[in-house]
């Protein structure tokens, strides 16, 4: 037995690898092919100079302060998109976080050419115990559109050129997930409330929701059989101009349709609307034993408005069936292929049965 409690340890620690550059490429059906050069520091310190070649090869430079540095380049055959940001996860030692990132955005769209080029602020706080957050945060943006389709229709040429958005964000979300990329069990609810002004003055709302069931699994957690029944609303000022209105269509929206093809189309161009629903029922199940190839059966259904109404005639319905595949080496977003039929949709909706994606969530 004994008489005294206290024990001498020694412990010796070793820092785990905090940084990763990765070289990849993701490609879908709603963006093309898309490479990655990814630089991401989980461990980064901006006050910690380097004072000799050694801290270079030690590991010293730029590291310890537990702040976040992602530097990312993806040039690509429909997109190009290059950021840079830095996080601080307590601000002042304090239970606040401070986001800083710049951007630079190109995509070659169907009725136009967009360029953007910005950088964003944000404050936030989060209620671990209650896996809940919260943020305020101000994007500045130059939105340069050129090569318009239809330069007589005045929503499209009213926004040819240059393009000032300066928008104020509140965000407030309750995410209880088990996982980001192939949830199983838990819920994610988020409302986004922005007011944007320069060019053009609007206010804009987004409420999205989802909901993951777990009905069955083997003894060992393995195996699990999931339904996820997600909604998300969207709702935008009528001084909106076109480039920033709701759009739907594509994997990431309403599978069964080209991207952006489930959209309000004006004089032959894909305008947008003022209103979205869209919402998306899918029973996830393993087919092999060691859950690395998943089937889904799915229905994708909604709408988007050019006011804020749900109109009969527009409301698109499509079911299909899927396939998810994750290879450990290629990181934990799996790749999806899906078939989706339309039974409902608007007479100039631009129809795809079969979508892709790899490399990125859905």
């Amino acid at each position: 037995m004994f008489t005294d409690p206290a024990v001498d340890m020694d412990v010796v620690l070793s820092e785990a690898q905090t940084g990763r550059l990765m070289l990849g490429v993701a490609v879908n059906s709603d963006a093309g092919l898309v490479g990655q050069i990814l630089l991401d520091e989980q461990n980064f310190d901006w006050t910690r100079y380097p004072t000799s070649w050694d801290d270079f090869v030690s590991g010293r430079a730029w590291r310890g302060a537990g702040e976040h540095f992602r530097l990312e380049a993806a040039p690509g055959t429909q997109v190009q998109r290059y950021l840079a940001s830095f996080t601080e996860p307590n601000l002042a030692d304090s239970d606040v976080s401070l986001g800083l990132s710049g951007s630079y955005f190109t995509r070659q769209y169907r009725d136009w050419n967009e360029q953007r080029t910005g950088g964003r602020v944000s404050l936030g706080y989060q209620w671990v115990e209650n896996d809940l957050s919260m943020a305020v945060a101000y994007r500045g943006e130059d939105v340069v559109i050129s090569n318009p389709s239809n330069p007589a229709l005045p929503a499209l040429a009213e926004v040819v050129g240059d393009n000032t958005i300066h928008g104020f964000k509140y965000s407030v979300a309750n995410d209880t997930r088990d996982s980001a990329f192939l949830a199983t069990e838990g819920h994610f609810l988020q409302l986004e409330v922005e007011q944007v002004v320069g060019s053009f003055q609007y206010p804009r709302a987004v409420l999205d929701g989802r909901q993951y069931f777990l009905l069955d699994e083997r003894p060992d957690h393995s195996g699990r059989h999931v339904l996820t029944a997600s909604s998300r609303v969207g709702v935008t000022g009528s001084e909106t101009p076109i480039f920033e209105n709701f759009f739907a269509g594509g994997f990431s929206t309403l599978r069964g349709f080209e991207f952006r093809g489930a959209s309000p189309v004006v004089s032959n161009v894909q305008v947008g609307g003022r209103f979205e629903w869209l919402n998306t029922v899918e029973y996830l199940f393993p087919l092999t034993a060691d859950d690395m190839i998943h089937g889904v059966a799915f229905c994708d259904f909604g709408t988007v408005e050019q006011n804020i109404a749900i109109h009969g005639d527009n409301f698109r319905v499509a079911p299909g069936l899927g396939l998810r595949i994750t290879v450990p080496a290629m990181g934990p977003a799996p790749i999806a292929l899906d078939f989706a039929f339309p039974v409902l949709s608007a007479p100039t909706d631009f129809k795809q049965v079969f979508s892709f994606n790899i490399g990125l969530q859905r």
